[in-house]
């Protein structure tokens, strides 16, 4: 299973890209779960300088922006198989 994590606060944008990536993984056959990570030390662990974070598998694949959906579910993809 994808194991997602949206780094960030709880803001706007947080929020948003949560539901960025329910939408670009919602037609796929991959199975996910989503984690929302608050708590500031925890994001700090990441070594972004800017949220909100997209993180699969442990690896921090965006910082700083929303990223596209078909890069989500292309990132999704070569998580999966690895």
């Amino acid at each position: 299973m994808l194991q997602i994590k949206v780094l960030g606060p709880g803001c706007a944008n947080c929020k948003r890209l949560e539901q960025e990536v329910r939408e670009a993984l919602s037609d796929s056959a991959i199975e996910y779960e989503i984690i929302k990570v608050t708590d500031y030390a925890d994001i700090m662990a990441y070594n972004i300088l800017s949220t909100p974070g997209l993180v699969m598998n442990e690896t921090v694949v965006s910082a700083g922006r929303i990223p596209k959906r078909p890069q989500i579910l292309e990132w999704a993809k070569q998580f999966q198989q690895s």
